[in-house]
């Protein structure tokens, strides 16, 4: 398989410093399957082009040289060593790392500049055909030129086959272009030689910050970036969209406090997210607690608030995303805390869809906006992981009201607040619901709205206490 990078920015030949790749060199590089090779078949100053030739060694793998990689290659005839697949993304982030990260220690201007760049990628296997290459490459702003072979040439009649020679032209950065071979190339044919799980979820995240949340087919690309695993697919679009949202909130309030809409904090109404975490904050500092624990806490918001009370000796944040881990250790600076204050702090990387022992014993828990989330099946796990299992004395839950949405006119009937939600609940059915478990569970519940009061639909945000009888 071949990858064909060409750079027309005037001197071109600085494509060797990006790639950090010597122009007059043929380099040669082991990897776990085979070999990558990269050489410079044109070099000059108004055009140069890089080529990645990757050397698939499939008898090797067949015969169990890497046990973890041959159940793609079960047999010794098949297209894996032809095609631009996964393992092209593989030879990329080992051979290409630095200019994945858009990294250039002697042109480090050049390595954050937009350039006329071309891809050319022979041979590409495709599921959908040319229909889902322009779909998945035209919305990111690549000019996309197709060649489709046939099965036979022989045979006009056999039709068309999957494969086909793709060219796509952008100004743009390396790093850019190359973040999206990686993650598009195998997502064309839906096949990976190696074995995806939850890592894989926070590839994707990782590399697709920026774009990928916007992009018209994100559910497509998730899906066969994932090979159409469902558990999967729905944790990446979950924390894909909810971190998109709270990109989009942070942008917008910090577009309001540049315009001037964002008055003097004393006079001005808070924000409903800012009065939701005020309000789970005294309802967790009321119940006494020194050890609390936030599940789901996202980037830390409830986090900093609860560090800057002293009354909690013992604060821990638990998080499916790892992004927004990092993002959370960020926000409090844990890396510049003194020993007696990080001692007080911890951030763990779990799901609430499994019991953990890591959440056992704590004086308190909050979930804030988190059930929605959930569909039937995984909102019954977490409530034995929470209620049976980890059973903090008081529990301090939120949810949306569904009945209050009728009173914003841009969310048309009918639809939830946020995309990613698997059901809203009214005031009714919220209280059913905690009333039920906390019977079950021997707990007892009290309830307080969140926001402004309307007369008919109540307050935005609905919150339920647990306590433990």
């Amino acid at each position: 398989m071949l990858l064909t990078i060409t750079s027309t920015h005037s001197p071109a030949n600085e494509l060797g410093y990006l790639l950090h790749k010597h122009t007059d060199r043929f380099q040669s590089f082991e990897l776990s399957f085979g070999k990558a090779h990269v050489y410079y078949p044109e070099v000059g100053a108004d055009r140069c082009s890089a080529c990645l030739l990757l050397d698939v060694d499939a008898v090797g793998m067949v015969r169990g040289k890497n046990p973890d990689q041959n159940f793609l290659l079960a047999q010794y005839v098949n297209d894996r060593p032809y095609v631009a697949s996964s393992f092209l993304s593989v030879a990329i982030a080992q051979v290409f790392g630095s200019a994945l990260q858009g990294r250039c220690k002697d042109r480090p201007e050049l390595a954050s500049t937009p350039i006329p760049l071309t891809a050319n990628l022979d041979v590409l296997s495709v599921r959908g055909g040319e229909r889902v290459l322009r779909a998945m490459f035209e919305p990111l702003g690549y000019d996309v030129e197709v060649v489709r072979y046939p099965l036979d040439e022989r045979y006009p009649d056999w039709g068309d086959s999957p494969y086909f020679s793709v060219t796509v032209r952008k100004t743009t950065t390396l790093s850019d272009l190359l973040t999206h071979l990686y993650v598009l190339v195998p997502v064309f044919d839906a096949r990976k030689h190696y074995y995806v799980g939850e890592q894989e979820i926070q590839n994707l995240l990782r590399k697709g910050e920026g774009w990928l949340a916007k992009h018209p087919e994100k559910d497509e690309i998730v899906r066969r970036y994932l090979r159409f695993q469902q558990s999967l697919y729905r944790s990446a679009i979950y924390q894909l969209l909810r971190d998109d949202a709270e990109g989009m909130k942070d942008e917008g309030e910090g577009m309001k406090e540049e315009a001037g809409e964002v008055k003097d904090e004393g006079n001005a109404t808070p924000r409903l997210n800012d009065q939701r975490l005020m309000a789970v904050f005294e309802a967790i500092k009321s119940s006494g607690a020194m050890r609390v624990l936030d599940l789901g806490c996202g980037e830390g918001k409830l986090l900093r608030r609860l560090m800057k009370e002293k009354q909690f000796t013992e604060i821990v944040g638990l998080d499916v995303s790892v992004r927004c881990l990092e993002i959370a250790s960020a926000r409090l600076k844990l890396e510049q805390l003194s020993d007696i204050q990080a001692s007080r702090i911890k951030l763990l990387h779990g799901s609430l869809m499994y019991r953990d022992k890591r959440l056992e014993g704590y004086d308190a828990a909050s979930v804030v906006e988190v059930i929605e989330h959930l569909d039937p099946p995984r909102l019954k796990a977490f409530e034995r992981v929470l209620f049976e299992f980890a059973k903090p004395r008081t529990i301090v839950l939120t949810t949306p009201n569904a009945e209050y949405n009728a009173v914003w006119e841009t969310l048309p009937a009918g639809e939830f607040r946020h995309a990613d939600h698997r059901f809203e609940w009214t005031r009714n059915e919220f209280q059913t619901w905690a009333v039920t478990i906390a019977t079950r569970f021997g707990y007892t519940v009290t309830f307080q709205g969140i926001g402004p009061e309307h007369a008919d639909y109540g307050t935005p945000t609905q919150m339920a206490v647990f306590q433990k009888s």
